[in-house]
């Protein structure tokens, strides 16, 4: 039997390694006739650095998350897939990616670009595709290369 995903996640952060992730999984949904999921965290814990919290940080950060995540949305329906629904998120990346938004909306793969964003944090603390591959209860597809499948260091 053909394994057929129904809804696929993917996490979109505005750095190259998630478009290319965005990329792949509008492919993959279309394929599979699934919903694709786009979600973006605002990660809060960077907030909690700033002594006196400015609410329009926030505000702005939020912002900027919905016109990337309408941006992206519209990209997929003009490759043809109906079917994407935008998701908005506060807290830590990486559990909210791995357990919450998938518990949340049923997804059956997730689909995440090799690095995000944050290089710091991955020294630290690790990657978010790390934590993900590590303690989702779904698939996990971590993506490389673009959609010729060529590797780029972008």
């Amino acid at each position: 039997m053909l394994q057929e995903y129904e809804k696929i996640l993917v996490a979109i952060d505005g750095s190259s390694q998630a478009k290319k992730a965005f990329k792949k999984a509008v492919e993959v949904a279309k394929r599979n006739n699934a919903v694709l999921v786009l979600a973006h965290v605002v990660d809060t814990r960077a907030y909690q650095s700033f002594s006196t919290f400015d609410g329009s940080i926030a505000d702005t950060a939020r912002i900027e998350a919905k016109n990337t995540l309408k941006e992206y949305e519209s990209y997929a329906k003009n490759e043809g897939l109906d079917n994407v629904k935008l998701v908005l998120e506060y807290g830590s990346p990486k559990v909210m990616i791995a357990r919450q938004i998938p518990e949340a909306e049923g997804i059956d793969l997730i689909m995440l670009g090799a690095t995000g964003l944050n290089a710091v944090e991955r020294i630290f603390v690790g990657s978010v595709s790390e934590y993900v591959i590590r303690n989702a209860h779904c698939d996990v597809m971590i993506i490389r290369t673009d959609l010729n499948n060529k590797y780029t260091e972008q």
